[in-house]
């Protein structure tokens, strides 16, 4: 007799909750049930074989509304029953709950798990499903202008469908529902404020000494083509230090990680992400690696071999993906993964470690040319309010907090916050009373 396993399962005796096992068969790639076997797979005999054989496709039939082959076994002068359950199209209740069979165990499937499970039976994604609140007036026509541009520089799109106003350019792309509403992606792609309907949709970047030790964040929210172009921008001038050469008169500058892959690997996360989780994509930088982890799911049946390999285009959000592929920012052929290893076989780099787990998915970096990164000090001051702060105070010691929330446009709260962390990494110290004193700046603060 075969071990248990995701299609096999063995049940000493029947039971009629043995019907949710059926259910979870029937919800996933169907499978055998054997009655009459106990847990290390020996025949133990089943006396009522003959009625059960009768009873079991009746219940099957009448508490899930399919039919299940049930045929009776024998080995040994000992009785067992075989239960052939098919995978069902169509997503099967029993008692008003939904299972699923994963592994060698049954699950009840419940919130986000559920909502996943009938998308799919219904041949629907994540992303293609209606917001009924979300209205076209909420979208960023600066953003749907941006995209107009870049589509037409690529000539994924058709000229004519460019020239159309907005609302007729959204339902060209098929972000609207049936019923003219619009479809979650297009609420993430242009809309104003995606996190007014769609918990988590943004990105944390952070920079840390340890694991543990965190010296300092970014958050970059907005519509998912905002996102992207900001995190790229902030991580190549706040968080990377490029290393600068010359051939002949020309600068050349080079990042740890070559761009087009960092790139690359940042627009997978988005176009894969699944936004249902409420977690926003989390970007970790240390001295000598950089972490991009999403919460998604692989493709059904692939392995992280997969990723290493020439392999077909299964983007986990289709909706979001064709229109990153209009603009220009990803290809259509499944080579996102291809591009990131050899972009950095090019620069003679380590390739980054793919890993899946659950529903974790990171891709690892190792950093080139660690000793030239940027000091955390340094970092946290590149194109930040500090370092507009630290500017004000050079040019006039005894400006006040007032001053500098009015030249900066942000509150007295925030300066006082950037006053005092500035003074905690003996950047800056007060000399004097809070009126008369002065701001004086240590001359090792670089």
């Amino acid at each position: 007799m075969k071990a248990e396993s995701q299609n096999i399962e063995w049940k000493e005796t029947w039971r009629d909750e043995y019907l949710k096992w059926i259910c979870g068969f029937a919800n996933a790639q169907g499978g055998k049930i054997y009655i009459g076997i106990n847990d290390k797979g020996a025949v133990v005999g089943l006396p009522d074989a003959k009625k059960l054989l009768e009873d079991i496709p009746n219940k099957a039939k009448n508490h899930l509304g399919i039919l299940v082959d049930v045929n009776l076994k024998t080995k040994a002068k000992k009785s067992c029953l075989e239960i052939i359950v098919e995978p069902y199209p169509n997503p099967i209740s029993y008692a008003g709950e939904y299972h699923f069979r994963a592994g060698t165990t049954k699950q009840t499937l419940r919130g986000v798990a559920l909502d996943k499970f009938l998308l799919k039976k219904q041949g629907q994604r994540w992303d293609g499903v209606p917001l009924h609140k979300a209205k076209l007036s909420e979208l960023n026509s600066t953003t749907i202008t941006h995209f107009k541009q870049k589509a037409s520089q690529t000539g994924r799109m058709n000229a004519d469908a460019l020239k159309l106003k907005n609302e007729l350019l959204i339902d060209n792309l098929r972000l609207k529902s049936d019923d003219n509403q619009l479809k979650r992606a297009a609420v993430l792609l242009f809309h104003k404020d995606p996190e007014k309907y769609i918990t988590g949709a943004y990105i944390k970047i952070g920079y840390f000494y340890d694991d543990d030790d965190l010296a300092f964040q970014d958050e970059i929210h907005g519509n998912l083509f905002e996102q992207a172009e900001q995190t790229i921008q902030l991580l190549t001038t706040k968080y990377l230090k490029a290393t600068i050469s010359y051939q002949g008169l020309h600068r050349i500058e080079q990042f740890p990680i070559p761009e087009p892959a960092l790139r690359e690997a940042l627009l997978n996360a988005i176009v894969h992400k699944d936004y249902s989780c409420g977690i926003p994509i989390q970007i970790s930088v240390y001295q000598q690696k950089l972490i991009i982890w999403n919460q998604g799911q692989l493709p059904e049946n692939w392995t992280i071999a997969h990723l290493s390999e020439k392999h077909p285009s299964k983007p986990y959000n289709p909706d979001i993906a064709n229109c990153f592929f209009r603009a220009g920012l990803i290809e259509s052929w499944g080579l996102g993964t291809l591009k990131i290893l050899n972009e950095c076989k090019k620069a003679k780099l380590s390739v980054p470690n793919f890993n899946f787990q659950d529903s974790d998915f990171t891709v690892t970096f190792k950093l080139k040319n660690t000793k030239q990164l940027q000091s955390p000090v340094a970092i946290k001051l590149s194109g930040t309010n500090a370092d507009k702060v630290l500017q004000l105070i050079e040019s006039n010691v005894k400006i006040t907090i007032n001053e500098l929330a009015i030249k900066l446009k942000v509150s007295e709260s925030t300066i006082e916050r950037i006053l005092k962390n500035l003074q905690l990494k003996n950047i800056i110290y007060r000399d004097g009373s809070k009126k008369e004193g002065a701001w004086i700046i240590n001359a090792s603060k670089e």
